[in-house]
């Protein structure tokens, strides 16, 4: 546990620094969930869930033509999949967009258990073999990098053409260094004001109050108590490394200078890696500087993924 507790310290330091089984369903149905009413979906972005092999409705948005290349975009820690919407539009001219809600977020179920790396890893690769896509480019940030590189230990590369980790350590070297914050007087904030702060400290760049206050509520919906377990997963900084160089796909690590080092370290020893960093932008980069966001990973699957 000590190797998790960690894990949850660094991350954390990370999100805020500055600089019974039932089968699977094979049939998409569309949903118009209360959620995706209130932030009034484009017309060409609808909503999906299928049936976890654990019996937890999973909840996924889905975007352009069903024959492209697909992208499936994963969210971070207590964040919705329309986090992406930036990415959804601009890349559903020309892939298959999917964004998916882990388990006790977005439109997602609520479960009791499951927020434990081999369930959420799992919950993935059921996500794609649920698209039945031949290959699949699996987009995470945050900590949707840990959830994707667990969905490797799961399943393997076999239906992954490549990979776009975004701001998180992969548990390459050198280890994040976490540096407490002085002690606060007086009890700490409650969970509510918790995540307003946490969801302003994501951007760099002024979102409006609107958007700010949507993605706050989004990310309460995760009760209080998952998501603190989400920051505790119980396994070494090594289980994150072993993914990564276990998958022998194209990868593109877009991070801010954090982790630069681990970048470094990624691009010298591992194929088919390329990093691209975002010194004026917040954890959330690719809300923050879509544009350039969307640019980098256009090139890296035009390179490197399908030429």
């Amino acid at each position: 546990m000590r190797h998790g507790l960690f894990l949850a310290a660094s991350l954390l330091f990370g999100l805020l620094a500055v600089g019974v089984p039932a089968a699977q369903s094979r049939v998409r149905v569309h949903v118009a969930s209360p959620a995706a009413q209130s932030l009034a979906l484009p017309r060409a972005v609808t909503d999906h869930f299928f049936l976890s092999s654990d019996g937890v409705q999973l909840h996924y948005l889905e975007a352009g033509p069903p024959s492209a290349h697909t992208l499936v975009f994963v969210p971070g820690w207590t964040m919705p999949a329309w986090i992406w919407m930036p990415q959804i539009q601009a890349f559903s001219r020309q892939y298959h967009v999917i964004a998916f809600d882990p388990r006790g977020q977005g439109d997602s179920s609520i479960p009791d258990n499951g927020y434990e790396p081999e369930r959420r890893g799992r919950d993935i690769a059921e996500l794609v073999a649920h698209l039945d896509e031949p290959k699949v480019v699996l987009v995470g940030w945050s900590l949707g990098v840990l959830d994707v590189l667990a969905s490797i230990h799961v399943a393997g590369d076999r239906r992954l053409a490549g990979l776009i980790l975004v701001d998180n350590s992969v548990g390459e070297e050198p280890a994040p260094q976490y540096h407490p914050a002085p002690p606060r007087r007086g009890p700490p904030p409650n969970h509510e004001v918790a995540m307003r702060s946490f969801v302003r400290g994501m951007f760099h760049h002024r979102q409006p109050a609107s958007y700010l206050d949507r993605l706050t509520l989004a990310a309460l919906r995760t009760p209080e108590a998952a998501a603190r377990r989400l920051l505790a997963y119980p396994v070494p900084r090594s289980y994150w490394r072993e993914a990564v160089y276990a998958a022998k796909v194209p990868l593109l690590y877009v991070i801010r200078p954090l982790w630069v080092a681990q970048g470094e370290n990624l691009m010298r020893n591992r194929p088919d890696t390329e990093m691209d960093v975002f010194a004026d932008a917040g954890h959330a980069l690719f809300v923050d500087d879509a544009a350039r966001f969307n640019d980098v990973t256009e090139r890296f699957l035009q390179r490197y993924v399908w030429p």
